[in-house]
């Protein structure tokens, strides 16, 4: 409550009713010359001394319009003058395409449209071209062209941004989740993986997104805690008077596919409609739930959407958007660890089965007090199930070295099955105010609520003793610890409470000459996360083999009540790790933007005070089950943006910041998560943040209204930078250090958005190609610390190496996408769109327990490798109210693979094993959308 009160303070200012603005933007073209643009014409808007002239591709644009009517005035010496009368919407921006000629043009020459600013596709070129920080955008227009069904793939059209298939986080400059920060509406959003920093952008459908920017430098009006960029959807709101949609789509995996008997967990009672829900507890489940798995027999993809929406009355809007989706997937392949250069497991045959269901719902209202007053308000709901099967060593192959280290005589089977649930809340209202013609106000209040949890999962790991002539083959549960039968829970809830306000004051403007602007507002930040997780494992009573399941299909067989009874069995009840964390983040910016000529400087600084809390009681922790950590980070984040327009086609950029990376409260925590392959990653109480120093140059060309070419250069300097790590010694657990004094990267950005062809032709067609290509030098030192007599106390260096490159970062990436539309009256689209990332390091490797780089006891880094996506969508108009809709994904199905240099123990050479691979397969979908 105490937070809450303090976020309504902090925005009590905000409430002023005040004036809004719109905006008037469009091309002129050459009807006397095939249409080509118009530079030079003369727009006027009647009754005024307000003008303007077209630029070099015809564009032209008039910002800040009070709402109402007016009348533009189009004129070019020896053309026929034309007025043509416009409406200026609230926060809108009407676009009026005018084509000139000797005689006037025909009505029907003339496309009017009004959209929202970041719908429009005019608009948000001349934004880029206008704005200042370097930042890109692409809006609701351009996705549909592109047949974009979501948020994480219409980031990746955006140059320098990839995705990774292995991971599904969001890269920009080859940098990812940690050095990103991803807000809705400008406001903090929750991840829905405790694992991750930002929120899965595939949850986002392109039908709820108006645009999504990517701000590649720091503006400190954002957080700080971020170094590659920060990405802003902006969730969409009603369009017009009413609105009524539906789609359905479905389609298949086509290794999913192929399963006859598509395994499920044993939970599957307990899931309706994609939600989990069951009142028993994870101890009554030992001996009342079953053990083994079930399955499916047609496990086929499918989505449908309702979208709905109206005005009532002049003044209020609402929009409703639900969707359900489910996808499933399934792969198999190699899995081995080695811990110190020697073998610990290895499986020829891990499989995973995996089905996704996602369900969304989207509410967003929005009141006109007047013309001039709005305040919006918005909620969305996401529940995402994921219901998982790993099994590995069915082939009777699999060895893990801790439980027989014998392979001629026995193989290992694993099958791990975990039910995870996300539920996401995010509740946010705000407001956008001109007061007077000096002040611009907007404010927001957000609320959100993650739920992650994992109610009931299943292991179980078993020894497979081989056949002999006399003797056939058995099944032993393996008893190292006690708990390798088990089932388990983790509840994760997290609450966050979080503000903005921000006034931009416009101290003077002289026309085109000159103009002073002000900026000054606030951030404020409050999350909490409640953790807890337990174990409760099932051992066999004396010598392992007295009690046998029948077959690994049938495990759980053996875990009755009677078996715990007669004493063949006992419960082992570990005690339960919690944790509990708290980030209180509070920060006020100001900047000031000053233009003059062809110049434009802005400079601001953000101060920011950023406070981590985590209490724990842990098992297995540094120094004990109990204990605290506390982290305070105070500082102020100047930056400085620069923007030099040579003329209509070039700008010129620089841009200069410190910013800083904190750690996530799952680094911090000193509990071990582990994985369906049995790896863990624990966190570090000792961990801290980086601090980023950030430089970017920038040149642009707009060879035409819809094309870009631009060159970038950026400079990076890490402090203290964060990497995951193969900790040393003998566990082989991941975690995360400061592993470095510093890090540096250096990159090259080049891009290049062009037509091809174009038409304005009944029957003619346009083909467009997007090009981007990243190239990055990043380089960290290993740190070692030296006791007082000079002897090494602990070391990052391993197998002679004391210098590597950036955990997460490739050298290359690349993204190419083709677009062909046509302009009949049933239009049709064609994307075909390509992406390539390099090798990445996953994570570094560690020194020999003797804390000398002599042993061959130390673990190399583990390389994620490069590989190319490639995906396809068609779409083709059959009537003006139905779309059909192809989608191809993943089309190459490329080999998804880790490797780990190893050194032989016997002979001293090093060879590249393959630690992880599979393949994801190709995913093919139909779809239908029908407008009411």
């Amino acid at each position: 409550m105490k937070q809450f009160l303090i976020a309504l303070v902090f925005l009590t200012t905000a409430f002023s009713y005040a004036q809004d603005t719109g905006s008037i933007v469009g091309k002129l073209t050459d009807k006397e010359y095939n249409n080509e643009s118009l530079a030079f014409a003369n727009i006027l808007i009647k009754g005024t001394t307000k003008g303007t002239t077209s630029d070099m591709d015809g564009l032209y644009a008039f910002e800040n319009l009070e709402p109402g009517t007016y009348t533009l005035i189009y004129s070019f010496v020896g053309y026929e003058t034309q007025e043509i009368p416009l409406t200026v919407v609230v926060g809108k921006v009407t676009e009026a395409n005018v084509v000139m000629g000797a005689s006037a043009a025909a009505l029907s020459e003339i496309v009017i449209t009004t959209t929202s600013r970041k719908d429009s596709e005019v608009a948000l070129l001349l934004e880029q071209r206008n704005a200042v920080e370097i930042k890109e955008s692409i809006g609701s227009i351009e996705l549909a062209k592109l047949g974009v069904s979501d948020a994480a793939t219409a980031a990746t059209k955006i140059s320098g941004v990839s995705s990774s298939e292995a991971s599904g986080d969001v890269y920009v400059r080859g940098l990812g989740d940690r050095y990103l920060y991803t807000t809705l509406n400008g406001m903090t959003v929750p991840s829905d993986n405790v694992d991750k920093k930002n929120i899965d952008l595939g949850l986002f459908p392109t039908r709820l997104v108006q645009s999504i920017s990517i701000s590649k430098n720091f503006s400190p009006e954002n957080s700080s805690d971020q170094s590659s960029g920060s990405i802003d959807i902006t969730s969409r709101s009603l369009n017009g008077i009413n609105e009524l949609q539906f789609g359905f789509e479905s389609g298949l995996n086509t290794q999913a596919i192929g399963q006859s008997k598509f395994k499920r967990t044993a939970n599957q009672d307990d899931i309706s409609f994609g939600f989990y829900s069951s009142n028993m507890t994870t101890k009554d489940a030992i001996t009342q739930q079953s053990w083994d798995t079930e399955s499916t027999t047609l496990p086929i993809d499918y989505s449908y959407t309702l979208t709905a929406g109206t005005k009532i009355g002049d003044k209020f809007k609402v929009l409703f958007s639900g969707s359900q989706s489910s996808d499933f997937e399934y792969n198999e392949g190699t899995f081995q660890q080695f811990n110190r250069n020697l073998l610990d497991v290895n499986y020829t045959d891990a499989t995973n089965y995996s089905n996704t269901i996602s369900t969304t719902g989207l509410v967003d209202m929005s009141y006109d007090f007047d013309d001039n007053h709005n305040v919006r308000a918005l909620s969305l709901f996401v529940n995402k199930l994921t219901d998982q099967v790993f099994e590995a060593g069915r082939n009777r192959d699999g060895f893990v070295f801790e439980e027989v280290n014998d392979p001629d005589s026995y193989s290992q089977y694993v099958v791990d099955q975990n039910t995870i649930q996300t539920r996401l809340w995010i509740n946010q209202i705000m407001g956008d105010h001109q007061i007077g013609t000096r002040n611009h106000l907007t404010w927001g209040y957000g609320y959100n609520q993650m739920d992650a949890d994992e109610p009931n999962r299943i292991r179980n790991e078993v020894n497979i003793k081989k056949p002999t002539d006399t003797e056939a083959e058995t099944i032993e549960l393996a008893n190292q610890g006690g708990t390798q039968q088990r089932k388990s829970f983790q509840d994760i809830e997290d609450s966050e409470y979080s503000a903005r306000i921000k006034d931009v004051f416009n101290v003077f403007e002289n026309d085109t000459i000159s103009s002073l602007k002000l900026t000054v507002g606030g951030n404020y930040r409050y999350k909490t996360r409640d953790f807890e997780s337990q174990v409760y494992g099932v051992d066999e009573i004396g010598a392992p083999g007295q009690v046998v399941p029948p077959s690994i299909d049938d495990i759980g067989s053996v875990f009755t009540q009677e078996n715990f009874d007669n004493g063949s069995l006992s419960l082992v009840q570990q005690l339960p790790d919690t944790y509990n964390g708290e980030l209180n983040s509070a920060s006020g910016f100001l900047s000031v933007n000053y233009s003059i000529n062809k110049f434009n400087f802005i400079l601001g600084a953000r101060y920011q005070n950023d406070e981590i809390i985590v209490d724990y009681n842990v098992g297995n922790a540094p120094g004990g089950r109990d204990g605290s950590v506390t982290k305070n980070y105070d500082n102020i984040y100047p930056a400085l943006n620069v923007r030099y327009a040579l003329n209509e086609k070039n700008n010129f950029r620089l841009a200069a910041s410190k910013t800083i990376t904190l750690p996530e409260f799952k680094e911090i925590a000193p509990f071990g998560y582990v994985s369906p392959t049995n790896q863990v990653v624990v966190g570090n109480t000792g961990l801290e943040a980086s601090n980023v120093y950030n430089f970017d140059i920038k040149w642009e060309l707009f060879p035409s209204r819809k094309e870009l070419i631009s060159a970038t250069g950026f400079y990076k300097y890490i402090d203290n930078p964060i990497n995951r790590t193969l900790d040393r010694g003998s566990s082989g657990y991941f975690s995360f250090y400061n592993t470095s004094d510093r890090a540096q990267v250096i990159g090259l950005e080049l891009e290049a958005d062009l037509g091809l062809v174009s038409s304005t032709e009944d029957n003619g067609y346009n083909l467009d190609l997007g090009f981007n290509f990243t190239r990055m030098w990043h380089t960290q030192d290993l740190r070692t610390f030296y006791n007082y007599n000079g002897s090494i106390a602990n070391t990052f260096t391993y197998n002679g190496k004391d210098e590597i490159g950036l955990e997460g970062a490739s050298d290359y990436i690349v993204n190419a996408s083709l677009n062909f539309s046509t302009n009949w009256e049933r239009a049709f689209n064609a994307n075909i769109s390509g992406n390539y990332a390099s090798d990445k390091i996953y994570a570094l490797g560690s020194a020999p327990d003797s804390q000398t780089t002599q042993s061959n006891l130390y673990n190399n880094e583990i390389i994620e490798k490069g590989f190319v996506v490639l995906n396809a969508t068609f779409s083709q108009e059959l009537s003006d109210n139905i779309d059909l809709s192809f989608k191809a994904f993943n089309l190459l199905n490329p080999e998804i693979k880790r490797t780990q240099d190893v050194r032989s123990i016997a002979t001293g050479t090093e060879s590249t094993e393959t630690i992880r691979s599979y393949k994801n397969g190709a995913t093919i979908s139909l779809g239908v959308n029908i407008n009411f």
